[in-house]
């Protein structure tokens, strides 16, 4: 949180996923494009981590405790959820030599930092009297 919004609101904080970094996704992307031959391949960590643990990564990054800030809200809880969700990336390992090497904790940290860098930048541009220009519109 860079300061800019007192109650984080989610839902269920135990759902498992298996986070990865995008460009190592990327990477794994490009050498499945240079096989000779066709092939899936799964591109995952193979390790799961709580939603509850990316918050505590979150916030112990930032120096705030998560028990001062986040709200379970129902509303954001989904109907069909799936507790968990993992992948299994040995194929990937095998054929392609590709390996996750951004650990969790870092990719948290990594997230965190950039979040904060855009706010401190949007504050920036408000502080200046213009205003942010919004490139999803």
């Amino acid at each position: 949180m860079a300061g800019t919004e007192d109650k984080l609101y989610l839902g269920n904080l135990d759902a498992r996923r298996d986070w990865g970094y995008a460009p190592e996704y990327v990477e794994a992307m490009w050498l499945m494009l240079q096989q000779d031959e066709p092939d899936d391949f799964v591109v995952a960590t193979g390790e799961t981590h709580s939603v509850r643990e990316f918050v505590d990564e979150a916030f112990a990054a930032v120096g705030r405790d998560p028990e001062d800030h986040v709200v379970i809200d129902p509303r954001y809880f989904r109907p069909t959820e799936v507790e968990t969700l993992l992948g299994d990336p040995s194929k990937a390992k095998e054929k392609l030599g590709w390996s996750p090497k951004v650990t969790f904790a870092e990719l948290v940290r990594e997230m965190v930092q950039a979040d904060y860098v855009a706010a401190q930048r949007d504050n920036l541009v408000k502080r200046a009297g213009f205003q942010a220009y919004d490139y999803n519109e």
